[in-house]
């Protein structure tokens, strides 16, 4: 393996976690779950985006560094490599689709002064799904208050997330995941895992997945 810390990114509903559990197995690998069900203010952002939009970004972001903060300065004699299913830096790109400008003013300054405190994945896997599919995903999880987001939402941080990923300075495996199947297709997932086993330079590395 050539990486110690590897991230999973990607739209609301792309997979994600799903991957990332599967990795874990896989390469028997210390797994970071975000934990956004404990969020009390994320049904009502979805019922009133105005209103509750910068309460949840905080609440997402000093989450976010509480785990990768505890979890990624301690040592693990067994597992020598850790999977997350989601980038410190999401906390900046939803606030910049979901806030005002002011607001977004303020979150980034935070952001900046906790961002410095964190460690950087060597290796990012981006999951990429258009939004038809993402929907499909987000029906078939059946979580309530997610049920209404509108397209244009989902298209707005589509487009955050690959502006974004095209500039950073480590390497991302670029996936398709329109038809991805990681918990029934054994290809699907082990293609994924034998990429893992390649060295990359910055910049992004496209991955088929065969459908």
């Amino acid at each position: 393996m050539q990486y110690d810390f590897i991230t999973i990114e990607g739209n609301i509903g792309a997979g994600k976690t799903t991957l990332a559990t599967a990795l874990s197995r896989s390469c028997n690998a210390r797994l970071v779950l975000e934990e956004f069900a404990d969020n009390p203010f994320l049904p009502k952002f979805y019922a009133n985006p105005q209103q509750f939009a910068f309460p949840l970004e905080l609440f997402f972001m000093a989450e976010r560094y509480k785990q990768l903060q505890e979890l990624l300065v301690q040592k693990n004699m067994f597992q020598q490599l850790t999977i997350s299913d989601y980038l410190f830096t999401k906390s900046l790109l939803f606030a910049r689709v979901t806030l005002s400008e002011d607001e977004y003013k303020l979150y980034q300054r935070l952001f900046d002064i906790i961002q410095q405190q964190l460690i950087q994945p060597q290796l990012l896997i981006y999951l990429h799904a258009p939004i038809k599919k993402l929907q499909e995903n987000i029906k078939k999880r059946q979580r309530t208050y997610e049920q209404k987001i509108p397209d244009a939402y989902l298209q707005s941080i589509q487009d955050t997330y690959l502006q974004y990923i095209r500039q950073l300075p480590f390497p991302i495996l670029f996936v398709d995941a329109s038809q991805a199947d990681f918990i029934t297709n054994d290809r699907h997932l082990n293609i994924v895992v034998n990429a893992l086993n390649k060295p990359y330079p910055p910049g992004l590395h496209p991955v088929a997945l065969p459908a």
